[in-house]
């Protein structure tokens, strides 16, 4: 029988005062405040702290993170949410056993009640309220897969006894799309994605069969492949959801998606693409809570951070940040932003589309379709008296030239490019028209980058890379002494792959006095390279290797994003 208020079990078990403890009893029963919250508030005790003290003097277990293998997904549908979240309980599976996790195991009611809905006599087991709502958000089904492909199944065997293939295929596909198993589908492909981490989700056709895959961490998994018949409804669904017109299916089409996943609001940009087999559809998921890091934290040498510190406070110039589509260009623009953004100056961005919010920023959303382009944008930006403008991307000769015009008037200007490498900037505003004089005079700093997937803290290993993969990344025997090389493994804590998240690789190109008169000359990539190296340019594989050595990635992660440039380096 538990006898103590929680107030006497957590002063026993030394975690508050008795000052503490009756200074929040003072504060809870003139406020009504709960007593708990009031010890947090007031950094007398953290959540953890609290659920450990109770699990002790219960005598059960605490349990300080809900993982895969305790969640089972037909035991969390049994239950309804609202309970779940409304009481901070959750039932999980702890060695074969159905165990009920709650922050307060004193309160009897919601245990008492969920033990009646699951039946049997389950076990109880201490957790904190934001790890319980955590569990809750990550595994509850909004309807378990295996479930819906099941329904759309049996619906489609009830439906063929009566009609032939085709009549199927020519159904109303706006009342189709309407219907609980699509609906139920496409959110719960939604919201796997965001609670995995992906940042795109593609919907695939084929002659026979359809796949969803899953892009996480740059790279593709697989998730499930839904009947081949709902191919036309779930396409419908996503259009309806993107304000797009489900009769066309002859001619491409882009949309928007806005919602909220366990709280956190997303932004989904839609792409479908007609194909021979149907629509193929491609979503990617932009996190619009997320907030951005502090340059130091990026990775960068320290050459190379000092570079960009020096550059960056410049009153004008050009920055432009180089690499291929996904490899954390705008993300690096944001922190050199988020470095920027102070009351003393005026910033103005032009982006297609808008990918985060920025407090203190004005920030204005490409419209191609009524004439707003880059460049349309970019002129009416300067009139708005800025001290920093951001372009989104420098796709055409216009908006090179406007931005050149604008550095040289007295703006410091950022902007992204799609080339290969830093020197290749260059080359690029050539290609399009730009003057080598008005390059020369207004480009600073280009800094080229690429995405490696980080090696996953929980279950990396040593081991000793051979001579050959160690040759790869221009390393030989003398090299390597006293380095800790780590491979991947896979475990709980990042879905099996041996990775969890990424980080960037760098090559940071200055121009220098040499580079400006090579630029003049128009001179060929190869010749800027040499002459960026000769300045002291770390190439990205360099950086690459300065990354595996400190035990962050691995060399065929590396190799998997540089060692092409390192074959054009040796050419």
């Amino acid at each position: 029988m538990i006898k103590k208020g929680l107030g006497d079990i957590l002063l026993d078990a030394g975690v508050v005062t008795a000052q503490q403890l009756a200074e929040c009893k003072k504060e809870t029963d003139a406020t009504g405040k709960k007593f708990e919250l009031c010890l947090i508030e007031k950094n007398f005790a953290h959540q953890e702290d609290i659920a450990k003290a109770i699990a002790a003097y219960v005598g059960v277990p605490y349990i300080d993170k809900i993982v895969d293998k305790m969640a089972d997904l037909e035991l969390l549908a049994r239950v309804p949410l609202k309970f779940l979240r409304d009481n901070s309980v959750v039932p999980v599976m702890i060695d074969g056993q159905v165990t009920v996790l709650t922050d307060n195991p004193l309160n009897f009611q919601p245990i008492d009640e969920l033990s009646l809905l699951l039946g049997g006599n389950p076990a109880t087991a201490v957790a904190t309220q934001k790890t319980i709502l955590d569990g809750i958000n990550r595994y509850y089904p909004l309807e378990g897969a295996k479930q819906m492909m099941e329904e759309l199944e049996g619906e489609e065997a009830k439906e063929m006894g009566a009609v032939d293939f085709e009549a199927i295929e020519e159904k109303d596909i706006l009342a189709m799309a309407s219907e609980a198993p699509i609906i139920k589908l496409v959110n719960h492909i939604l919201f796997q994605a965001a609670k995995r981490g992906a940042s795109d989700i593609h919907i695939e056709s084929f002659e026979k069969e359809m796949r969803v895959r899953y892009r996480i961490d740059g790279v593709m998994y697989q998730v499930m492949s839904p009947p081949k018949r709902i191919q036309g409804a779930l396409a419908s669904r996503i259009k309806i959801m993107s304000n797009l017109n489900i009769a066309e299916k002859r001619i491409p089409q882009d949309g928007r998606i806005d919602l909220k996943v366990a709280g956190k609001p997303i932004d989904i940009r839609v792409s479908i693409l007609p194909t021979v087999f149907g629509e193929r559809i491609v979503m990617r998921l932009l996190d619009k809570s997320r907030t951005f890091g502090a340059l130091p934290d990026l990775g960068f040498s320290d050459r190379d951070l000092a570079l960009i510190k020096q550059t960056i406070v410049k009153p004008n110039g050009i920055i432009y940040v180089t690499g291929p589509t996904g490899s954390g260009k705008t993300s690096t623009l944001y922190c050199v932003l988020g470095e920027l953004n102070t009351p003393e100056v005026n910033i103005v961005t032009v982006e297609d589309p808008v990918e985060y919010q920025m407090a203190g920023v004005g920030q204005v959303a490409v419209k191609e379709k009524i004439g707003l382009t880059f460049a349309a944008a970019l002129r009416s930006i300067l009139r708005q008296d800025p001290d920093i403008v951001m372009i989104g991307e420098t796709r055409d000769a216009e908006t090179a030239q406007i931005a050149i015009q604008a550095a040289l008037t007295g703006h410091l200007v950022l902007s992204t490019l799609h080339t290969n490498n830093a020197p290749a900037s260059i080359t690029r505003l050539l290609d399009m028209g730009v003057e080598p004089y008005l390059i020369a005079s207004s480009v600073v700093l280009m800094l080229a980058q690429r995405l490696v997937r980080r090696l996953c803290e929980k279950c990396k290993v040593v081991y000793q890379p051979s001579k050959d993969l160690l040759l790869s990344v221009g390393l030989q025997a003398n090299d390597v002494k006293g380095i800790i090389f780590y491979n991947a493994v896979g475990c709980e804590e990042c879905n099996n792959t041996g990775y969890k998240g990424r980080l960037a690789i760098f090559e940071l190109m200055v121009m220098t006095s040499a580079m400006a008169k090579l630029t003049m000359e128009r001179a060929d990539t190869s010749l800027l390279r040499k002459q960026a190296i000769a300045d002291g340019m770390t190439q990205l594989l360099e950086d690459g290797v300065r990354k595996i050595k400190a035990g962050l990635t691995t060399i065929d992660e590396v190799l998997s994003v540089a060692a092409m440039e390192n074959e054009v380096i040796d050419a």
